[in-house]
């Protein structure tokens, strides 16, 4: 009985550490993931090569921490912070890098 608690333990603490998470960094594209436009320079600023990037090549819209690019489930919502600082808000699917987003704002 005893070994079976405790699985159903280690299952509930699992699914609860899957839940929503604050992520920060930048919102860039699939084609510049680590937020580095030097190489393509569709536009004179980040934000312009972003969506340049996600308008031309059909790139999507992640978010880089400095380590990592992930991939939003939303690609509408992070034009408005194209090329800045946000924190994201939602659920981290660990197999695909893929954020299911709650919500985003501007960091500080």
């Amino acid at each position: 009985m005893k070994p079976l608690i405790f699985s159903l333990l280690m299952i509930a603490t699992l699914a609860a550490a899957q839940g929503k998470q604050k992520f920060t960094g930048t919102i860039t594209d699939s084609m510049c993931a680590a937020a580095d436009h030097s190489r393509m320079r569709m536009g004179s600023t980040d934000r312009e090569c972003t969506i340049a990037c996600i308008d031309a090549h059909g790139a999507m819209y992640v978010l880089y921490d400095g380590k990592e690019a992930y991939t939003l489930s939303d690609q509408q919502t992070p034009e408005k912070f194209a090329g800045k600082k946000v924190a994201v808000t939602g659920t981290l699917d660990a197999r695909t890098m893929t954020i299911k987003v709650d919500s985003i704002t501007a960091a500080n």
